[in-house]
């Protein structure tokens, strides 16, 4: 950590654009990133995107002087050598950080390298022509769900060469499910870490998710525990996911099939406005069921249905995980 007054702000004026800094106990100038630029200068309250757009000596001015006229703090800075010194992240003095890396080596103990060595690869994509999950599709820049950026990690992995009968479809097909992880972290301070466990039917081109069910998520903020709760709770659970048995998804779809709870109209409305659905989710939550199954709901499955196939129209995360998390109530009801 260092105090914010220490920092040094340089700029030469043989290069306007280049703008560097001096850390206590750094021996060569740093250059800032995008991000940690603005972090820093949300630190002294300057819009870091009025100082992007300045010559480097005069942004240099403004920001040195945001920093010895705002009052002291203590910050953790996080610095990598790549050919230059970059300076990629200014957070506060508690910020509990997990590398990126630390994540990709959880996932990759379960999972190898995602293309193939293990059960656990980027998923395929659904075949509209036959409404079907494609599992062998190859993975280019279009189709991949591993990300990584100067920000954050992201990946998303399936086992969907394995599908899981969970019942039969009103066709007298099989219901097939499989399974589906995503995790993500940012070692900078853009975003938590987290886990999402899940089974899916489906992802679509444009990586949607398709008839989620038991879905379960572990949020880790960056605190100063954070770095703890992942080795000891989230990374766990991950593997446990992985090596866990699909009996209890499949009893509990298999319950939720049988719970009829709706038999007319009327209780199909009583039911879904008793849950907190407003009147028009509670008819699209009944159309979407009717076209999707060729029937009206009667059961709590089939209502599940029909609230995740509302959740996938929310381009709001909050509403959405809302209406999931409604949904997951639902079948934990009957498991």
């Amino acid at each position: 950590t260092v105090e914010s007054r220490a920092i040094r702000v340089e700029a030469s004026r043989d290069n306007a654009a280049r703008l560097t800094l001096a850390l206590p106990g750094q021996a060569e100038p740093v250059a800032p990133t995008h991000w940690s630029f603005g972090q820093l200068s949300s630190l002294v309250g300057a819009p870091s995107s009025y100082l992007r757009n300045l010559p480097a000596p005069l942004a240099a001015i403004n920001l040195q002087h945001g920093l010895l006229s705002h009052r002291t703090e203590l910050v953790k800075t996080l610095e990598t050598d790549d050919g230059r010194v970059e300076l990629r992240a200014v957070t506060g003095p508690d910020y509990g950080r997990v590398f990126d890396h630390e994540l990709v080596g959880a996932v990759r103990k379960i999972a190898g390298d995602g293309t193939g060595d293990t059960n656990w690869k980027v998923p395929g994509v659904i075949d509209w022509s036959t409404l079907t999950h494609n599992p062998y599709v190859d993975v280019t820049k279009e189709t991949t769900t591993l990300y990584a950026s100067d920000r954050d990690v992201f990946v998303f992995l399936v086992d969907d060469t394995h599908p899981i009968v969970a019942g039969r479809l009103p066709n007298g097909e099989p219901d097939l499910y499989f399974r589906g992880f995503y995790a993500w972290n940012s070692e900078v301070g853009s975003k938590s870490l987290g886990i999402a466990s899940f089974y899916l039917r489906g992802v679509c081109q444009n990586r949607m998710l398709w008839g989620q069910e038991n879905f379960e998520q572990i949020t880790i903020r960056h605190s100063k525990f954070a770095p703890s709760r992942f080795v000891h709770q989230a990374a766990p659970a991950l593997r446990n996911f992985a090596n866990a048995s699909p009996s209890s998804f499949t009893s509990g779809i298999q319950a939720a099939r049988k719970a009829i709870v709706a038999r007319d109209d009327d209780a199909r409305e009583s039911f879904l406005r008793k849950r907190g659905f407003s009147k028009p989710e509670t008819a699209t939550i009944i159309e979407t069921v009717l076209r999707e199954e060729q029937r009206k709901p009667e059961t709590i499955y089939d209502f599940v249905q029909g609230i995740t196939a509302l959740a996938r129209t929310k381009a709001n995360q909050d509403v959405r995980l809302d209406l999931e998390g409604k949904a997951r109530k639902l079948m934990e009801a009957v498991g």
